[in-house]
C-alpha cells in the first residue's frame, strides 16, 4: 500500500504541474504563500494578530489496519508490559495557530512567529476504557520567516523559514514521548501548486525516550498542496532519506467544498509515526470529516 500511494502521489503532482495553464481556476483558489506568511512588506498585517497555521480539521471515521496496542521504545524504561485494548475505529482532530511577535527584523526582512499545533486521537467508540483520548501530540514553534524571490525549475521560491520545534505528548512513563528540532523550509509555487520542503536537525537529548524516531520518521518532509477547480489535494512526505534501512510515511489529504468555509475531508496514511507514540510502529489508515482551514 506504501509504494502504492506514494507513486499514486508523485503522478499526480507531476500532472498537475505539467497541465496547470489548461485548467479553470476555481474562486476558491489556494492561498498564496505571501498572504499566508504576510511576507508583503508594503501591507504588512501587524503582530498578535492570531491565524491558522497547519490545516484544522476533524475527522470523526478514522480506521487503522494496526492499533498499536502494545507501544515500545528501544529504551526500555518507556516500553508498556500490558497490552490495551484499542480499538481500530476511533476520531481525530488537529487545531493549529500562528500568531506574529516580531515583524521586520533580520534587515528589515524578516518576521519572527509563535506556532502551536494539537493532534488528538480519541478513542471515543471504545466504551472498554471509557472513551480515552489515546494519544495527545502537543507542538509549540518559534519560526523565523524571511521572503525570497527566487526562480527555481518553474517554481517561485517564496520563503525561506527556520523554527525550532518541540513535540511531545505530555505523558509520563512508560508512555512518555518528545523530542526537539531544528527545522529550515523553503516554500515555492507555480499557479496552482505549491511545495515546501524540510530538513530538520534533531537536538541531543540525555533522557532518549525514543531513541530511533529519526530513523523510523524520517529527516525530512515535503509538503505539496495543488488545487484542480473545487478539488484540494495535499500530501506529507516524511522519509530517512537511507538507502538502506529506509522509513517515513505519507499522508494523502482530498477535499471538496461544502460552502465557502467548510470541507468533506478524507485522509489516508501509510508508514511510521503517525503519531509520536506510534513513531516506530507501521499502520495504515483511513479518515473521513471535516476540514475548516488548509494549506
Amino acid at each position: 500500500m506504501t509504494k502504492t500511494i506514494i507513486i499514486l502521489t508523485l503522478l499526480l503532482i507531476i500532472s498537475f504541474k505539467g497541465n496547470t495553464q489548461a485548467l479553470i481556476e476555481s474562486p476558491r483558489a489556494l492561498k498564496t504563500i505571501e498572504n499566508i506568511w504576510d511576507l508583503d512588506k508594503a501591507n504588512k498585517q501587524g503582530t498578535f494578530k492570531l491565524t491558522p497555521y497547519k490545516p484544522i480539521y476533524v475527522t470523526a471515521a478514522r480506521w487503522s489496519n494496526s492499533p498499536n496496542k502494545l507501544p515500545y521504545s528501544e529504551n526500555p524504561d518507556y516500553s508498556l508490559t500490558e497490552p490495551v485494548d484499542y480499538n481500530s475505529f476511533e476520531a481525530k482532530f488537529q487545531l493549529s495557530f500562528k500568531t506574529k511577535i516580531a515583524e521586520s527584523i533580520l534587515f528589515g526582512e524578516g518576521d519572527l512567529w509563535l506556532g502551536y499545533t494539537q493532534i488528538a486521537h480519541w478513542q471515543i467508540y471504545n466504551t472498554d476504557i471509557s472513551r480515552a483520548f489515546r494519544e495527545l501530540n502537543y507542538e509549540p514553534e518559534l519560526i523565523l520567516t524571511y521572503p525570497l524571490n527566487l526562480k527555481f525549475a518553474g517554481f517561485t521560491i517564496k520563503m525561506a523559514r527556520f523554527s525550532f520545534n518541540h513535540q511531545s505528548n505530555g505523558r509520563d512513563l512508560p508512555r512518555s514521548r518528545s523530542w526537539n528540532r531544528f527545522i529550515f523550509s523553503l516554500a515555492m509555487e507555480t499557479k496552482n501548486l505549491q511545495l515546501e520542503i524540510s530538513p530538520w536537525f534533531r537536538l541531543p537529548d540525555d533522557e532518549d525516550e525514543n531513541p530511533l524516531i529519526t530513523s523510523y520518521v524520517g529527516n525530512a518532509s515535503i509538503t505539496a498542496t495543488y488545487k484542480l477547480s473545487k478539488h484540494t489535494f495535499y500530501a506529507i512526505f516524511n522519509n530517512s532519506f537511507k538507502l538502506n534501512d529506509n522509513h517515513g510515511n505519507l499522508q494523502f489529504n482530498y477535499l471538496y467544498p461544502l460552502n465557502e468555509n467548510l470541507n468533506l475531508h478524507a485522509q489516508l496514511f501509510t508508514g511510521y509515526g503517525e503519531t509520536l507514540i506510534d513513531y516506530n510502529h507501521y499502520q495504515n489508515t483511513i479518515g473521513l470529516g471535516l476540514s475548516l482551514y488548509n494549506w
